[in-house]
C-alpha cells in the first residue's frame, strides 16, 4: 500500500491491525527458530506490537522497521525507554537498550544499517502488502538477512471477498517464494468469527528454514 494510506491510519487510529496481546503464534512457536536468549531478532513492518515487549523479555534484541513515526514513539514510550534518534541513510534510527527501530521506507533499509540477525519475525508484514509489492517484499527480505530462518504468520481466504490489508497469501505463494528452503506449516488455525466479521479465515503459522 502507498505510504500515505499507512500514515492516515495511524493518525486517525484505525490499527485495529493491532493486536492487544502478545501473538499466541509467536508464544508457541518462537522455539521453531531454535534461537537462545540474546539472539537478534528482526520484525519488519513492526508497528508498536506487544510482540517486541515478549521478545525484548526473553533476552533476545529486538531490531524493527515501521514506516510511521508516531507508531514507533508510541512503541518506546510504552516501554519507558527514551531513544536516541539518529540518521541513518534515508531513514531515521531509534534506539534505546536492546532496542532499535528504522523509521521510514523498508525498502531504504540496507543490510550495512540493519547489520546482523538471527532470525526474523514477520507476523504483519508480508499480509500487509498486495500481491505486486510481495515479491519485491521477499526479494530485499533476502537480501537483508541472508540465510537467516523466519517465523511467517499469514492469512488465507478468498481475496474476492475483502479488497485488504490484510492481504490473502496462500500456502503456494509461500513454497513459490521460499521453495528453496522447504518452507514447514507449524500450525494451521480458524480465524474465530471470520475476517473483520465478513470473510472465513485461516491464520497459518511457517517455518522459513534457514540454508545455512
Amino acid at each position: 500500500m502507498h505510504a500515505a494510506f499507512w500514515h492516515e491510519r495511524w493518525s486517525s487510529n484505525q490499527i485495529g491491525f493491532h493486536e492487544s496481546a502478545v501473538n499466541p503464534q509467536l508464544v508457541t512457536h518462537f522455539a521453531a527458530l531454535g534461537l537462545s536468549p540474546g539472539a537478534r531478532v528482526f520484525v519488519p513492518l513492526c508497528g508498536k506490537t506487544l510482540d517486541i515487549d515478549w521478545l525484548l523479555a526473553r533476552g533476545n534484541p529486538v531490531v524493527g522497521a515501521e514506516l510511521s513515526e508516531l507508531a514507533v514513539a508510541q512503541l518506546f514510550q510504552r516501554l519507558a525507554l527514551p531513544p536516541v534518534v539518529e540518521r541513518v541513510g534515508e531513514l531515521a534510527r531509534w534506539r534505546a537498550a536492546d532496542l532499535e527501530v528504522f523509521v521510514g521506507d523498508f525498502f531504504a533499509l540496507t543490510p550495512a544499517a540493519l547489520g546482523a540477525v538471527a532470525a526474523v519475525y514477520d507476523r504483519a508484514a508480508m499480509i500487509a502488502l498486495p500481491p505486486e509489492m510481495r515479491l519485491q517484499y521477499v526479494a530485499h527480505m533476502g537480501e537483508l538477512v541472508n540465510d537467516a530462518p523466519q517465523l511467517l504468520v499469514t492469512l488465507d481466504y478468498e481475496q474476492d471477498c475483502m479488497a485488504g490489508p490484510p492481504f490473502a497469501v496462500g500456502s503456494d505463494e509461500v513454497r513459490r517464494f521460499h521453495g528453496d528452503r522447504r518452507p514447514q506449516l507449524l500450525a494451521r488455525h480458524e480465524v474465530a468469527g471470520g475476517l473483520k466479521g465478513r470473510c472465513p479465515a485461516t491464520e497459518n503459522v511457517w517455518l522459513v528454514p534457514g540454508l545455512s
